[in-house]
């Protein structure tokens, strides 16, 4: 069986709406056959809701844009040093399903994270993952005709006080650290390459491309 392609596309500092708009279009005009794609990116800061998000769960948003997305789970934060993985993928092309495919982001994560002495854990029911019992990583995801878009999110080195204006995740108290805080000097750029690395290998993909901008 030969294992499907994927595309990695290392994106920089780009603004929420336009990556958003991007990767629905993708998503939109995918042919069967084409292959699949990993984007790496940093936001600047915003507040994203999930489909169900509920408007109690964004304390006090300030100055910070807050934007209703179509993924799923609750309010959450992206700012710079924080970074995202979008998962443009085909289902059936990996012969997984959703809940599948989120155990295998966390497994993800969790090997990064081990890498750099990092303890940390899954929680049933509570996508994601915690360290030291605070959350570094979240996940939000929509699947289209079994194709993916949106993704994770992962806690390198950042500014965690806009956290504290929301209910991360929907959840009220809910503690949120970073790598940085972990005790980890790892840098954003080699973070989104091994993470990359980790999500293709657990996802049964071979690395194909690189490519530093948007499809099109």
């Amino acid at each position: 069986m030969t294992t499907p392609l994927l595309d990695i596309r290392k994106l920089g500092l780009r603004d929420y709406c336009e990556t958003w708009q991007a990767m629905q279009t993708f998503t939109a005009c995918r042919v069967p056959g084409q292959t699949s794609e990993l984007w790496l990116v940093e936001h600047p800061p915003v507040f994203t809701q999930g489909q169900a998000g509920k408007r109690e769960h964004v304390l006090d948003a300030g100055e910070i844009p807050v934007v209703q997305t179509d993924r799923g789970g609750q309010v959450t934060y992206h700012g710079p040093g924080q970074l995202v993985c979008y998962l443009l993928l085909n289902l059936d092309e990996i012969g997984i399903g959703i809940r599948s495919l989120v155990h295998r982001s966390e497994k993800s994560i969790l090997r990064l994270l081990d890498s750099e002495g990092i303890t940390a854990e899954r929680r049933e029911g509570a996508p994601g993952v915690y360290a030291a019992g605070a959350k570094i990583a979240q996940i939000g995801l929509r699947v289209k005709k079994h194709n993916t878009y949106h993704g994770l999110s992962l806690n390198v080195g950042m500014d965690l006080e806009p956290f504290g204006r929301i209910n991360p995740c929907g959840y009220a108290g809910l503690a949120v650290t970073d790598m940085r805080s972990e005790g980890s000097s790892l840098e954003i750029d080699e973070a989104g390459e091994r993470l990359g690395a980790f999500l293709a290998e657990e996802m049964g993909y071979t690395i194909n491309q690189l490519f530093l901008t948007f499809p099109g």
